[in-house]
């Protein structure tokens, strides 16, 4: 299945459209390559994608053509997800004296 398709349909990205333009920007690899938005993938590959600030990782367990939004969760494992700057948590302010 082409990279695009399957982020789409296991709805790590919400567009196809969107997933095509990430991958073109080569901001997604496939088991350490840089991958396009036309490569094939199968099972067990690793996805890398670059999200601005977030990395995301994941195991692709299965491929199937169509899915619903609840069972498009098992279509991958996340391994990780890893944040440059992680604006999640406050910043501790000392007050100057």
């Amino acid at each position: 299945m082409r990279l695009d398709k399957y982020l789409k349909v296991s709805r790590l990205i919400k567009r196809r459209t969107v997933a095509k333009e990430i991958a073109d920007q080569g901001r997604i690899s496939i088991n350490g390559k840089v991958g396009k938005s036309s490569s094939d993938i199968s099972t067990n590959d690793i996805l890398e994608i670059r999200f601005g600030n977030k990395t995301l990782t994941v195991k692709v367990l299965k491929i199937v053509e169509t899915t619903k939004k609840e069972a498009s969760a098992d279509m991958y494992e996340v391994i990780s997800e890893k944040y440059e700057n992680d604006f999640r948590t406050p910043i501790d302010e000392t007050p100057k004296v």
